[in-house]
């Protein structure tokens, strides 16, 4: 992998491992599965809008599976690599559910071999394949998950072609902020990720070496009727990956305390908010402009010869 020039940067003490073992039991983050289908037709509205075709892309941290058949309908010729570390989500990916309908699945044995879906088990940091191979980097509420996004970029950006497109979605700092508040009630202990803001994720992608990325946001609001049915949807979005979370219970009476504090975030229809911050980003592989060796590369076109 081709590291950034400068240092990485560490969003936060994010536990890897832990990432991979939240999310090794399928059953436990799908009820939080509506966040990521609305996020995901979000950005497909966004893909629509360029024009590319691509003959390989990747989904990077592809979960189950539930936007690959998405992709291969969009781009029926391409050859769709779905990337996740947690062995369990490709698993589920596998069965018929995971990877589309019989017509899809009757599609991808029509097409040219290199056509069709594969899964592969892997950080997305550290991708196992070669330079300049993908057309099309696409991941769904994935990224913040990595504590090194700034090697993420610079490794999307390896495996892209020239004018390759990444396009990808990861939650913002403002996300979860009641849930935040209501804990910073009860203890001083970090209960949610500190989230990277969009604006730093904009230096990270021009320092990679992408060429004029665009970013925007938006805030996403669900409503609960119980403070447990908030936190089980917390729980299923991930939980908490941050190797500084105690291991130990929180005590009865700090976790009724933070209770207490969600409650008293009733809205006047009395439902209890949660607030999601959502980043969209894209951006281009462009053309190279130093060598390996820090050599300037300068093109130009050579005139046209006129009719004799």
């Amino acid at each position: 992998m081709q590291a950034p020039a400068q240092a990485p940067k560490l969003s936060a003490p994010i536990d890897l491992q832990r990432v991979r073992s939240l999310f090794s039991r399928p059953q436990r983050v799908a009820p939080a599965d509506f966040l990521r289908r609305e996020i995901a037709a979000r950005m497909f509205d966004r893909l629509g809008l360029v024009k590319i075709a691509p003959q390989r892309l990747i989904d990077a941290g592809c979960g189950t599976g539930a936007d690959l058949p998405l992709l291969q309908k969009t781009y029926p010729a391409a050859q769709i690599l779905g990337v996740d570390a947690a062995l369990p989500m490709l698993q589920a990916a596998q069965k018929p559910a995971g990877r589309g309908s019989s017509l899809n699945q009757l599609i991808s044995k029509l097409l040219p071999a290199k056509a069709g879906v594969d899964l592969l088990c892997a950080d997305f940091a550290d991708l196992p394949l070669a330079h300049l191979s993908t057309d099309l980097v696409w991941s769904n509420l994935a990224l913040h998950w990595h504590p090194q996004p700034d090697r993420v970029f610079a490794e999307w950006r390896r495996v892209l072609r020239v004018n390759g497109l990444l396009m990808f979605s990861c939650l913002g700092p403002d996300s979860l902020r009641e849930l935040r508040a209501a804990f910073a009630d009860a203890d001083l202990a970090e209960h949610t990720l500190p989230f990277v803001d969009m604006h730093d994720f904009g230096d990270q992608l021009v320092e990679a070496g992408f060429a004029t990325p665009v970013l925007d946001m938006e805030t996403i609001t669900v409503t609960y009727d119980t403070a447990q049915a908030l936190l089980a949807d917390v729980r299923a979005l991930g939980g908490n990956p941050l190797a500084t979370v105690p291991r130990g219970l929180m005590g009865r009476r700090r976790w009724q305390r933070m209770l207490a504090a969600l409650e008293r975030g009733r809205r006047a229809d009395g439902k209890l908010a949660l607030t999601f911050e959502v980043i969209y980003g894209h951006a281009f592989r462009p053309q190279a402009r130093m060598t390996s060796s820090g050599e300037a590369i300068i093109r130009f076109d050579l005139p046209r010869k006129g009719p004799k």
